[in-house]
């Protein structure tokens, strides 16, 4: 398998996909991928702000849909939910910015806003504002980050055919007196 002919080929797609949720990882990777040449910054950038806002447009609807039907079996979060909300319509520009850059909340934010029932045409340039500098910030953090990583990018053929040896090597280490305790016990049981 030849990794820099799999990212120019499948990158953008990759970007996009990985970008619908949360994307931060991918972000910084096709930052990486850009300074290694394999694929265009601009573009990179362009990919991942159109898969975060695609991913949180999809996000806010089903949370203007299902939001608050959801949200209402959280019994013990109601105040938190109530006071979100408060916060959601009296900050939208911070809170539908800001909530791509917290972690663990790039998924529930948005569905939580949906349900606030923020208006959309607040929404919709705030996402798209949001997007555009949290593709800026990572990718670019990437692509400076490239030169870090760089070196190691230049043998990762090499060094994943180990990893993946690693791996499977760990995974029968882990399974095996698994596999045989059970074995063990099944036969005793079947013996009792």
């Amino acid at each position: 398998m030849d990794i820099t002919h799999f990212i120019a080929n499948y990158g953008y797609w990759a970007l996009f996909i990985g970008c619908l949720a949360e994307g931060e990882t991918v972000t910084l990777l096709g930052g990486v991928a850009a300074h290694e040449g394999l694929l265009r910054y601009a573009a990179v950038v362009a990919v991942a702000a159109l898969g975060g806002i695609a991913g949180d447009m999809a996000l806010y609807f089903t949370g203007r849909r299902f939001g608050n039907r959801v949200l209402r079996r959280f019994k013990k979060a109601q105040p938190n939910i109530e006071r979100a909300n408060r916060l959601i319509l009296k900050y939208p520009l911070w809170f539908v910015v800001g909530v791509r850059f917290m972690y663990g909340f790039r998924l529930i934010g948005p569905i939580m806003i949906g349900a606030s029932r923020l208006d959309p045409k607040k929404f919709i340039p705030l996402n798209i504002l949001g997007s555009i500098l949290w593709a800026l910030i990572f990718v670019s953090l990437g692509y400076v980050g490239g030169r870090i990583i760089a070196p190691w990018l230049q043998t990762v053929d090499h060094h994943l055919k180990y990893l993946f040896l690693l791996v499977a090597l760990l995974a029968l280490v882990w399974l095996l007196p698994r596999t045989i305790r059970y074995l063990l016990r099944r036969r005793r049981r079947r013996r009792s």
